[in-house]
């Protein structure tokens, strides 16, 4: 009763919770001295290892989005976001059948190809690839291809008998617009010995950079009708693929398409022909969020052990002020302060600093190239020629509000420690 008494009549007691005194006294613990350099040192890499570790995870789930959007990206603007093939038959009434697909709600445009492997050849070397004809109309509905045209053009596309190829099969095959490159297909002419493979030399139209090395690589768009010539198909095609608006209705969509197709045909979304790959890359994504919320863990843990040694550090100080009429709540106040200053602002340091480097990863990737003289990011390993950042707003404010959270509980402790120091004991043990 006397003690809440002394409490209630006094200066400090009788102030409000958070006022500017426990402010200057928190703000007074933080200054490093002399004598608690060890103390400052634990404070020191506790902020540190908040900011490294809130910038590392902004940096990385970043990345790994950028990752996962430029990859569907790129997928799903050369490959239809559903293919059709045909279950019954050939599919030689492509033409009407591609119009009434096209018709569908939620359909953007439609493209049959005959498709099919070979091997491309030149002076310089082989290499496999996967043909494609299509028609120049629809190639042109391919902006990922038609608007990235490095060298030549697709200006009679359908009549020049010419082939588009990627940028890096172009180098690989030292080839360049106007040059000849030989495409060889095991499926050619029927003879009495048999089937002969098919050898025939096509005029390097344009090539083009989607910036994805499997695709720059590998694909050679060649005109329909010689595409048809060329693996046997007589008017025939392997398959329409299908381009949506959002790509995400396909549920919606399927059964229109089926409906309107009017003959049976096999429909193949895009989420079961990269389900694998996309499954991984989410996995992954997960697994680094929790591996790296660890080194955040580590940075609030070093708070509390920095708490307690200066807890312990300034008994004395806590004694005198309790006896001067300081209550419990506001010594642990003045604690919570100080331990939550240091998570704080390192969060806030560490989403500066994750959002800088994510703005500017590619100029650093290329600065580090230059520097060290390696290759930091093949685009044969990664797919992509350029690393990609795309930080999404409601990851970073995850992050940000859990190491926030994480900071301030890990105060707590210390902080009720320091405020259920009795003076008596604190003055007795100095």
């Amino acid at each position: 009763m006397a003690e809440r008494g002394v409490e209630a009549g006094s200066p400090l007691g009788s102030t409000k919770p958070f006022a500017a005194f426990e402010w200057l006294i928190a703000g007074r613990y933080l200054r490093a001295r002399r004598k608690e350099g060890f103390i400052s040192v634990i404070a020191g890499f506790s902020f540190l290892g908040i900011t490294l570790g809130v910038a590392t995870l902004i940096i990385v789930m970043a990345v790994m989005n950028g990752f996962r959007t430029e990859l569907l990206n790129k997928i799903l603007g050369i490959n239809g976001h559903v293919v059709a093939q045909p279950l019954d038959g050939s599919l030689t009434d492509y033409a009407p059948v591609a119009q009434r697909l096209e018709g569908v709600p939620g359909v953007k445009f439609v493209i049959p190809l005959v498709e099919g492997q070979a091997l491309a050849s030149s002076q310089a070397g082989a290499n496999g690839v996967l043909v494609r004809g299509v028609r120049a109309q629809d190639l042109g509905k391919l902006t990922l291809v038609s608007r990235t045209i490095r060298e030549g053009t697709l200006e009679n596309f359908d009549d020049g008998g010419g082939v588009l190829i990627g940028k890096r099969l172009a180098e690989q095959l030292g080839l360049h617009a106007g040059d000849t490159i030989t495409l060889v297909s095991p499926r050619g002419a029927v003879t009495p010995m048999g089937v002969t493979p098919r050898i025939k030399g096509y005029r390097v139209a344009a090539i083009f950079e989607i910036g994805m090395s499997e695709y720059d690589g590998a694909f050679v768009f060649m005109p329909l009708s010689e595409a048809q010539a060329y693996f046997n198909r007589e008017d025939d095609v392997t398959g329409i693929e299908i381009y949506l608006d959002r790509p995400d209705s396909i549920d919606a969509v399927k059964p229109k398409l089926q409906e309107a197709a009017d003959r049976p045909l096999y429909l193949l979304d895009w989420r079961d022909r990269n389900k694998t790959f996309f499954s991984a890359l989410e996995v992954e994504r997960n697994v680094m969020f929790l591996i790296l919320t660890l080194i955040v863990l580590v940075a609030a843990l070093n708070i509390i052990s920095g708490l307690i040694m200066l807890v312990k550090d300034k008994g004395r100080d806590i004694a005198i002020l309790r006896t001067m009429g300081m209550t419990r709540g506001a010594v642990m106040r003045v604690f919570l302060i100080t331990g939550a200053s240091i998570g704080v602002v390192g969060t806030l340091a560490g989403f500066a600093l994750g959002m800088l480097v994510c703005w500017n990863v590619e100029g650093i990737r290329a600065f580090l190239a230059y520097l060290t003289g390696t290759e930091l990011f093949s685009p044969e390993v990664y797919f992509l020629s350029r690393l990609p950042a795309d930080p999404d707003a409601r990851e970073t404010a995850t992050v940000v509000l859990m190491a926030l959270v994480l900071s301030v509980f890990a105060t707590l402790y210390p902080a009720w420690r320091a405020a259920s120091l009795e003076p008596i004991e604190a003055l007795r043990n100095e």
